[in-house]
Order: C-alpha cells, then structure tokens, then sequence
C-alpha cells in the first residue's frame, strides 16, 4: 500500500492500533505481551515512513512513559505519562534538558554511540521518592535508504512499589529477629544462672523461672501474632460472607477480658444497641481485633480507671450503612505525631513501656488487616491527657434476613 494511503488509513490511535495488531499477528503469531522495541519495530514494517505525528499516536498507546528521540538526542515524541518524569520536556530542544539525571543522560549517549539497548536505575527525591528504571533502545524507522532515520525510543518502569516491599520485609525481619531475641536472650541467661551460682537458691530460683514464665509468653504471642498477621494476609483478597452480629461479639470480648479490668482496677461500661448489627465476617478474627483494641485501653489507658465501649450504627461518607465499635479509655492519650503510624508492624510510641506491658508490637497491624479483610477500617482519635477512641468500622449486610444465620 503506498504511503499516502497509510497516513489517511492511520489518522487516528485506534487505526494505528488496529494496523499494528494485524501486523504483529501475520508476523508473530498470536498477539503477546511485547516490549516497546518490538512494537516500534513492528510500527517500522507497516508504516514505512518516519512521521513524528504517527510516531506521537504510537506512543501514546504505551502503558508507561515513553520517550523517542532523534541520534542526536533531540525530542521527537514523548507521549502524557512522559511528562510526569520529565515536564520539562519539549518537542526539537535536547533531552539532556528534560532529562535532569546524569544516569540518564549517560544512557542515551551510550545508545547512540554504540547502537545498543541500555538500561539504568536511577532515584528521583522531587516531588516524592521515586525508583525508576528507563530502557534506551534504538531503533530504525521508515522504509529504507534515505527514508530511514535512526531513533531512539525510551520507556521507563516504576520501581517504587518493588523497592517498598523489599523495604518493608528487611524492616519486618529486622524487627522481628530482635523482638525473638530479646526475651531468648533473657532465657539464656537465667538459665545459666540457675544451673550455676542460683542451683541451689530456692528464692532466687522462684524469681527466675517466674521472669522466665513471662518471657516466654511473650515470645508464644509474637509467634502467634505473626502467624495470625500471615494468615489474614493470605485471605486478604477472600472477604469473608458469613453473617455475624456484632453485639455478641463485644459482651463475649468484654466478658473474657473482666479478670484483666479487674487487676488493673479499671471499670469497662459497655454501650450497646437492642438491635442486631449485622456484618459479614470471620467471628474469630472480629474477636481477635476487638481484644486487641480492648486490652490495650486495658493496659495502656488504665491510668483513667474506665473504659467504655460503645456500639453503633452509622453511615460512611458515601452514605452506605456501616457498624461501628468504639474503645474509648481516659488514659494519658497519644501525640498527635504518632497517630499516623500507629498500625505499622513493630511501631511503639513508649517501647519500654509496651514491652512491660506484654506487648508485641502488632496489634494494631493486626485489626487493620482484619479490618481491611473485611472492608472496614480503624479511626484513631486521641488527645494528650484526655484519652484515645479506636473506633472498628465495618459495613453492614442490608439484608436484615441473615438473623437465622447466627446461633
């Protein structure tokens, strides 16, 4: 077909795309999931001539950024997501002032000069931290001889989320590794004491094993409290569909939890509606959240001498109708600083006190996660020396028929 007819047949994205799927299948076989390199190659056979205008709606079709460029590192095309790499750029003026990373710069020249693909990583800081990877490619676009320039096509790949995650399991190991090794330590220790200048002490022994007895717990709900984190996270996309009415779980938690209040001389009042709330949700993994939030007021907010409960309905700023479960303690509250953070693995504002406490570190992650599961959310509220309000939300089953369902 000549070349008129391509650029009347190409005038828009989606001939463009349409031209160059039918390419790819006559040549490649069944489409696949390509690189750029391969599509501008492909773009070269049906096109046939170098147009900076087909060459933009090419492109623009790409998922990622992507930037195309003339041997002598001038613009040609980039497409709209470019522009969030690089806003400076602009069509006929020379990358490298776009292109503020010398790695960058480097690549490009490094492709031009040798005529080979190049990749490289580099970090941005403005507007936000940033892990980017580009691939520097050249290519050869049009029909040949003097019709054929030299192009440089550039795609970029974000690898923000990857390095985050790489981030957080080192922290998460980290972290964990010292919470097992403390109290293992403590147990070492004791232990080589009593088998050595305490083995015949029987007070000193009674002490110890009674410091050894704690550590231990402390050690068996870490364990537990990671194994409980593992498990939700391995369900988080199954939301679960039984029926369950919150009201019941909150006397069953508080009932569990009166042996606690009453050692550490706080009064637990509990608000409750007649009505049934009903949720669909895991039972278990609801009570485990709603402890977590109960024994916290218990132990960190006991200075208030009270606790109080309350379950309610509401609606969520979309207006859909949702529960909520409020643990309101009288305590020394919580710094505003530290609210953000609150629900991050491991994260303490006072890590002498919540190791004292018994405390691992991960309860909150954990009601956030079940919550999350579950399609609700956790608010925190606090003011320094007025207390702190964990307040569970969770959505409601409009279909008020699941009563049978709970025994």
């Amino acid at each position: 077909m000549a070349i008129e007819d391509d650029r009347r047949d190409l005038s828009s994205a989606n001939g463009l795309a349409g031209r160059l799927r039918g390419a790819w299948q006559a040549l490649f076989g069944p489409p696949e999931i390509v690189s750029s390199a391969t599509i501008a190659r492909t773009a070269e056979q049906v096109i046939g001539n170098p147009q900076a205008q087909l060459i933009e709606q090419l492109i623009a079709g790409l998922p990622g950024a992507a930037i195309v460029l003339d041997r002598d590192g001038r613009v040609v095309a980039f497409n709209e997501a470019a522009t969030g790499i690089a806003p400076a750029l602009s069509r006929g003026e020379p990358a490298l002032i776009g292109l503020r990373m010398p790695e960058l710069v480097d690549a490009v020249r490094r492709a031009a000069r040798r005529r080979e693909p190049q990749r490289v990583e580099f970090f941005e800081r403005v507007p936000l931290d940033r892990w980017m990877e580009a691939f520097v490619t050249p290519v050869r676009f049009g029909a040949g001889g003097e019709q054929t320039v030299d192009l440089l096509l550039m795609t970029f790949n974000d690898l923000t989320p990857l390095r985050r995650v790489e981030e957080m399991r080192a922290d998460f190991i980290a972290n964990a590794s010292h919470e097992l090794r403390t109290p293992l330590a403590a147990l070492l220790g004791f232990i080589e004491t009593l088998q050595g200048t305490a083995k015949d002490d029987s007070v000193a022994r009674g002490k110890f094993l009674d410091i050894m007895q704690g550590q231990a717990t402390r050690m068996a709900r870490l364990i537990d409290d990671l194994l409980s984190l593992s498990r939700i996270e391995l369900n988080a996309h199954l939301q679960p569909n039984t029926p369950v009415d919150l009201p019941p779980i909150v006397r069953q938690v508080v009932d569990g939890l009166q042996t606690l209040a009453r050692d550490r001389g706080v009064d637990i009042k509990v608000t409750i509606p007649l009505d049934p709330l009903w949720v669909l949700g895991d039972r278990d993994e609801l009570i485990r959240a709603l402890e977590n939030l109960v024994e916290n007021a218990l132990k960190y907010g006991a200075a208030g001498k009270r606790v109080d409960i309350t379950v309610s309905r509401g609606q969520t700023r979309a207006g859909m109708p949702e529960g909520r479960v409020a643990v309101r303690d009288y305590g020394p509250g919580i710094a505003p600083e530290h609210l953000p953070r609150l629900t991050e693995r491991f994260y303490r504002v006072d890590v002498t006190d919540s190791r004292a406490q018994g405390g691992t570190g991960l309860g909150l992650a954990l009601v956030k996660h079940v919550l999350n599961r579950h399609g609700g959310r956790l608010t925190i509220e606090s003011t320094l020396g007025a207390g702190a309000t964990f307040t569970m939300h969770l959505p409601l089953r409009t279909d008020e028929s699941a009563s049978a369902a709970e025994p």
